[in-house]
């Protein structure tokens, strides 16, 4: 099943084996993906639908270093280079949208405090900054943050189309700005943002309505992590949330949902899956005869992987021909000197040993 086609909404697949979305701060100054990420990911042009590390739609939504964004014309041009030679090598290639939220300190923002739903911060020290420090204590968003957020994600989409993007995947998981609106642990607002699931996902779908604009229903997926507890992220019900976020989703006709769950006996993919209509990639710890699996039962219409694309950027052959894979390096995930070491030079199948 992983080496058949699919259609996810309307982007035609060659195979049902996706490259998760990995953050690995390659961008060059500006934030604009440069040659290296160029041979990056068409090296990995062979799975089924590559999905973007998280980039950024606007200055704001920043918290890591060098990682790319979507909203300046070097940056459009940046990746019009990647999805040109992703295609050119066969591929499909999706933009994941991000804002980081509260998950960021004022050094990336220009001195500007972190914007969150409310005004808690999350716990442990901001990632990957040095010298260490904790996550500042963010602004709680106002009705005209939220709507200057709304439109950021808009322009970013229609800058992923004009850089030449088979299609967007919103991210609304991992303790980022659309999850924390999503989470009553994190999401204490009174007003019609906060309270309620309805209003809790109200951000997320209007978002997604944004999006779709620019894009159609069926080239836009959306990332969602409904057991994810990093971050201090925590629901008091999460599967009545996110089943309510996948019937208004399904409303609106979205392409597919990516989600972050994998396979557990008390899992929520029964009641997830047949709560949204359209397509479902599935992604957490998998192996891939726990993906067979799920495909083949009709819990999901494809599988993604993220660390074993690092180190075997042609995996889909790799799981073809029953080879063995490479192991990554963890130190080289998010920085090394020189910036291609454990990014570009992980060989393919037929070059290595």
């Amino acid at each position: 099943m992983l080496h058949t086609p699919v259609t996810l909404g309307e982007i035609a697949l060659k195979n049902r084996i996706v490259m998760a979305p990995m953050t690995r701060c390659r961008a060059e100054p500006g934030r604009v993906p440069g040659r290296l990420m160029v041979d990056y990911y068409t090296q990995r042009a062979g799975a089924g639908l590559i999905l973007t590390e998280a980039t950024s739609v606007c200055a704001d939504g920043v918290g890591y270093p060098d990682t790319p964004g979507l909203w300046s014309a070097e940056q459009v041009a940046g990746w019009r280079a990647v999805t040109g030679a992703v295609h050119a090598a066969g591929g499909r290639i999706v933009a994941q949208l991000w804002h980081v939220g509260r998950l960021s300190d004022p050094s990336y923002l220009d001195g500007r405090a972190p914007l969150a739903p409310s005004a808690l911060a999350a716990p442990g020290d901001v990632s990957l900054l040095r010298p260490k420090r904790p996550y500042p204590v963010p602004r709680a968003m106002t009705e005209a943050d939220i709507a200057t957020t709304i439109a950021a994600f808009a322009a970013a989409a229609a800058n992923a189309k004009a850089a030449g993007f088979d299609g967007v995947e919103i991210h609304a998981a991992n303790g980022f700005l659309l999850d924390q609106f999503l989470r009553d642990g994190t999401n204490q607002r009174a007003d019609r943002w906060g309270g309620s699931i309805a209003n809790r996902c109200r951000l997320t779908l209007a978002v997604a309505e944004a999006v779709t604009a620019h894009w159609g229903a069926g080239r836009v997926g959306v990332h969602i992590a409904p057991r994810y507890s990093g971050n201090g992220m925590s629901d008091s019900d999460p599967q009545a949330l996110y089943t309510h976020l996948l019937h208004e989703l399904s409303a609106r006709g979205t392409g597919f949902v990516f989600l972050r769950e994998g396979k557990r006996d008390d899992g929520m993919l029964p009641a997830l899956r047949a709560a949204f209509t359209g397509q479902m990639v599935i992604n957490q710890d998998l192996t891939v005869a726990e993906g067979e699996a799920l495909i083949k039962a009709g819990r999901a219409d494809a599988a993604a992987w993220g660390k074993p694309f690092i180190a075997n950027p042609d995996l889909p052959a790799r799981l073809a021909a029953g080879a063995p894979l490479a192991a990554p390096d963890a130190a080289t995930f998010y920085e090394a000197d020189p910036p291609g070491q454990g990014y570009t030079d992980y060989p393919a199948l037929e070059t290595a040993g």
